[in-house]
């Protein structure tokens, strides 16, 4: 698991390249990234899948922030990104969310 992160000098956003390998993920069929940035959608696009097996999503957040996210494998296990910036707890379920700074 791990985040590439790309700003960019024509806007005030931060282009966030999001990977999880397919033993991360578990060898789930599909993974989505859910956090504040789409609402916790639990019905997001999924990410996509490569040919190897891995997954990666690439998301452009505003900069100067924090955001809260988890990986959801298959619709039914959470899972962390392991390299996050940061940790937090949720005040929903007491898990860990991880956090990315941009």
């Amino acid at each position: 698991m791990s985040f590439k992160k790309q700003y960019l000098k024509s806007k005030p956003v931060c282009k966030v390249t999001f990977k999880l390998t397919k033993e991360e993920a578990k060898n789930a069929e599909n993974v989505r990234l859910v956090g504040d940035f789409n609402d916790w959608d639990l019905s997001s696009i999924p990410m996509k899948k490569l040919k190897n097996g891995s997954f990666s999503s690439t998301v452009e957040l505003p900069k100067d922030a924090e955001y809260q996210f988890r990986y959801l494998l298959d619709d039914q296990e959470w899972e962390n990104d392991w390299n996050a910036d940061a940790y937090v707890t949720s005040p929903i379920s007491f898990d860990d969310n991880s956090v990315v700074t941009v």
